[in-house]
């Protein structure tokens, strides 16, 4: 079984042809401290890791391999890929499946390289590369191979990936190293900052679902939360408001913003005339932050769809491809070498 993969900084996602998404699961894993020796029998990674974050003993060590999109930890990377593909193929060893893998559109291409090598080691017998942009476009159905602007704005964990594309290709792009984590490290630096409570990153993600918006609501939120007082050491709850979460976030919201704009300033006349009616479509988790769509709207004057798949748009367009491979081989290999 050939598979697609949405090698995420926050989660991974995998595609099977004739199955679909058949794992989602968080890029995390648990190691012994200076091996990549996976937890529990080799099953401490995605979820069952995550639940160990920032609540781990000193003889644990949890991990996250990628960091802004790219390979922080080869080895991890390589065990973590391994775990899921045996995962996928339900322990069958010795199965070697051809694999297409959606990355950042700005990574180098000893990056890109990085990524292709854990794969291999991994287990896969073929490795194709396809920028994180394009592949959401043909996952939400946009019309990418016709002569007409089609964008896409996608905000993961790591990168935020801004894309017109016309024809089969990026015609404009920007890739972003602000994204959800830099939103979540914002929202621990303000609560330290304002109310000298230490929180964990795992909180701070809570608070952004929960009560987070980039927009004004008609109904402000309100959320209690608990941390550690940073004077006394002590357990503290405080209640704060989504007022002050959209405060926190600002920065990285408005880096985005700016993404977006830049991305369209260098966008030819006849494609931006394309735009006027299509707009753009927003993916990735990042797009969940509630009136996102709204203040982009209202920056740049041009409609803003989140899609409905917008979770799995990245790993379902790996899908369309794999089921179309022998037709798009050489695009993809040709992908695979830009840098």
């Amino acid at each position: 079984m050939d598979m697609g993969i949405d090698l995420g900084t926050a989660n991974t996602l995998v595609y099977v042809v004739g199955e679909g998404v058949v794992l989602n699961e968080p890029t995390v894993v648990a190691v012994k401290p200076g091996t990549n020796t996976v937890l529990l029998n080799g099953q401490a990674v995605g979820a069952n890791a995550k639940a160990m974050l920032e609540k781990a003993p000193d003889n644990v060590s949890v991990i996250r391999p990628l960091k802004d999109g790219v390979i922080a930890d080869f080895d991890i990377t390589e065990a973590m890929l391994r775990h899921f593909i045996l995962k996928v193929h339900k322990r069958k060893w010795g199965i070697r499946p051809r694999v297409i893998i959606a990355i950042p559109s700005g990574i180098t291409t000893v990056e890109k390289r990085a990524v292709v090598n854990s794969a291999e080691r991994a287990g896969a017998r073929e490795v194709y590369l396809i920028s994180e942009p394009k592949s959401a476009a043909i996952g939400v159905g946009l019309p990418v191979g016709e002569p007409v602007a089609s964008m896409i704005v996608d905000i993961g964990g790591g990168t935020t990936e801004v894309a017109v594309i016309s024809l089969g290709d990026i015609f404009t792009h920007e890739s972003l190293r602000t994204a959800g984590d830099e939103i979540d490290n914002s929202i621990v630096q303000y609560i330290k900052r304002t109310y000298n409570l230490d929180i964990g990153y795992r909180t701070a993600e809570r608070i952004k679902m929960q009560i987070g918006s980039a927009y004004p609501l008609k109904e402000e939120l309100t959320m209690e939360v608990k941390g550690r007082d940073a004077i006394a050491g002590l357990p503290r709850a405080t209640t704060i408001s989504s007022e002050e979460i959209r405060e926190a976030i600002k920065g990285p919201i408005s880096a985005i913003v700016t993404a977006v704009k830049s991305t369209l300033e260098r966008t030819g006349p006849e494609l931006s005339s394309d735009l006027i009616e299509s707009g753009m479509v927003m993916v990735g988790g990042g797009s969940q932050i509630r009136r996102i769509d709204k203040l982009i709207s209202e920056e740049t004057g041009l409609p803003v769809t989140v899609a409905e798949n917008a979770m799995t748009a990245v790993v379902k367009g790996t899908g369309y491809l794999l089921e179309n491979l022998e037709m798009y081989k050489d695009v993809l290999r040709d992908e695979e070498l830009q840098v």
